[in-house]
């Protein structure tokens, strides 16, 4: 359930970016803001992984496909948004 949940974050954020890049300068802007979420959200999947293995107790090898998971799905959502526009 807290997998779903992350993703539904990253998603609304990547939308919520989006729109701010729409709203500053069009499509250019859009595919500016799209790059700029994949590293920002690469950072956020590392950091969940991160808290998964320290604190919740998991092994690299068990928290690793959640974190691809997690990356992925807003990730692809972006390079999509990236390669519709540019």
């Amino acid at each position: 359930m807290r997998t779903l949940l992350i993703i539904i974050a990253g998603l609304a954020l990547l939308g919520i970016v989006l729109v701010a890049g729409a709203k500053m300068g069009g499509t250019g802007t859009m595919v500016t803001a799209a790059r700029l979420f994949i590293p920002f959200w690469l950072a956020v999947a590392v950091i969940n992984m991160w808290i998964g293995v320290a604190r919740a107790g998991y092994s690299v090898a068990e928290e690793f496909p959640i974190f691809l998971l997690i990356f992925a799905v807003p990730t692809v959502a972006a390079l999509l948004v990236w390669w519709k526009f540019s």
